[in-house]
């Protein structure tokens, strides 16, 4: 099971600070399944609008933090020359059957996992959820399209 730090992360995915939502990816098989953690922190610039006095993320980010673990997942994919998808950007197609369960607070810990599920070409499925304390925080089924261009530098 392979694992990724922050700077591997960055080197896959587009998404920088305050946009970047895992932490580390504690195992992934690529082109299947990724889990990663999000340590969620009372400095997140979201909590100082939600909500001031009772801070929770909220859940598109969780959403959006699941989705970045399927991202890793659908980039570290080898190519047929032998590459894999860095410079390359998924972007959402739909959410669908998103579910909350337990909300997220400062000095949570998000397990996070996503299992592709289906592909078809540049557009693909993902199941994902997001746990804190091994109690289901979200679970939702994201799609995805994966464009041939290439993010400019």
């Amino acid at each position: 099971m392979s694992e990724l730090d922050i700077q591997q992360i960055k080197d896959l995915l587009p998404h920088r600070y305050p946009f970047l939502l895992i932490d580390r990816v504690v195992g992934y098989e690529p082109g299947k399944w990724a889990k990663a953690i999000k340590c969620v922190s009372a400095n997140e610039p979201f909590f100082m609008g939600h909500f001031p006095q009772k801070p929770v993320m909220p859940g598109v980010l969780i959403v959006e933090a699941i989705a970045q673990t399927g991202a890793i997942a659908l980039l570290t994919e080898e190519n047929e020359d032998g590459s894999n998808g860095a410079g390359r950007i998924a972007l959402f197609g739909g959410i669908k059957q998103a579910r909350f369960r337990e909300q997220v607070v400062p000095g949570d810990v998000l397990e996070l996992t996503c299992n592709l599920t289906k592909r078809r070409g540049p557009v693909g499925v993902g199941e994902g959820e997001a746990l804190v304390n091994g109690k289901l925080a979200c679970r939702a089924e994201i799609s995805f399209v994966l464009p041939e261009e290439e993010l400019e530098a």
